[in-house]
């Protein structure tokens, strides 16, 4: 009997409020000076559009997909950067290393969308740059319909 009194003791501990806690839900935290809301869609469309290629860690696909982690393309000149979403890539060294898979362009995300998957990328993987904002990214579309 105390044996059957200890095990559901043991259970009634179990099925009470302690189960019920459930793991708080990730954040991302603002990265200098950057809204947090703008690195959270930034992930979603990283999650929706970039993913498959450059893999959840950003670390790409030897010799087919480059990795975002602290690259010259991620981290330099954001006017090449975002001519990447704008236009695709292709046939060109990365970091000195070749990489031969098509980045096919992405032009049909907003101007905002892209801004804020590229600010995303320059804050993660290790990587901490400035910010892409929508204006930029509108006025590299600009430039390259003349």
């Amino acid at each position: 009997m105390k044996k059957t009194l200890a095990i559901m003791a043991l259970l009634a501990l179990g099925s009470g409020p302690v189960l019920a806690q459930k793991k708080p839900a990730a954040k991302m935290a603002a990265t200098a000076g950057i809204p947090a809301a703008s690195l959270l869609k930034g992930k979603s469309i990283y999650t929706q559009y970039c993913l498959t290629c450059h893999q959840a860690d950003g670390g790409g696909v030897d010799g087919l997909n480059p990795p975002l982690t602290k690259t010259d393309y991620v981290l330099g000149d954001k006017t090449r950067l975002i001519n990447v979403l704008v236009n695709g890539l292709q046939g060109v060294d990365i970091n000195d290393e070749p990489y031969n898979n098509v980045m096919p362009s992405q032009d049909f995300l907003t101007d905002q969308q892209m801004a804020d998957v590229l600010t995303y990328v320059r804050n993660n993987f290790g990587n901490k740059a400035s910010a892409v904002t929508a204006a930029e990214v509108k006025a590299v579309r600009t430039a390259n319909k003349k």
